[in-house]
């Protein structure tokens, strides 16, 4: 059941029937009859949360997009609905790759490919991501 009224939020609601096949309620603080909105295809919070972090890391909205899989419409709308604003990265840039668990190893394996810049390393579905930020050079 609903936990409040979406007219008046008070939370004396009952059951008050079906209509097309959706369960409908009354406020009966207020009397105003409402059915339960639907979620809609809503997607998991990790990827809202992995989303923002790479917007920050200064991906553009199709780079998340095509390796997260969701729209860079949503990802826009993400940004704006969490208000995120991107600080400037004026002395380092950003790099990420897209690793099997077997080459990130190997990656890693070797000090080269670590030293001297940033690194974080996020799980995607079957395989790892790693962003790297190192500062230009002065």
């Amino acid at each position: 059941m609903s936990n409040s009224c979406p007219k008046c939020q008070q939370s004396n609601i009952v059951k008050s029937g079906i209509v097309k096949e959706r369960q409908r309620f009354l406020c009966r603080d207020c009397n105003y009859y409402f059915t339960v909105k639907k979620l809609g295809k809503q997607i998991d919070d990790y990827y809202v949360t992995k989303a923002l972090q790479l917007y920050l890391e200064g991906l553009s909205f199709r780079e998340i997009e095509r390796i997260i899989g969701v729209s860079h419409v949503t990802i826009s709308s993400w940004i704006k609905k969490y208000n995120i604003k991107r600080p400037p990265h004026s002395e380092f840039h950003t790099s990420y790759k897209v690793f099997k668990q077997s080459e990130l190893i190997t990656f890693v394996q070797n000090e080269e490919n670590i030293k001297g810049s940033g690194l974080i390393i996020t799980e995607f579905g079957d395989k790892y991501m790693m962003i790297r930020w190192e500062r230009f050079k002065k």
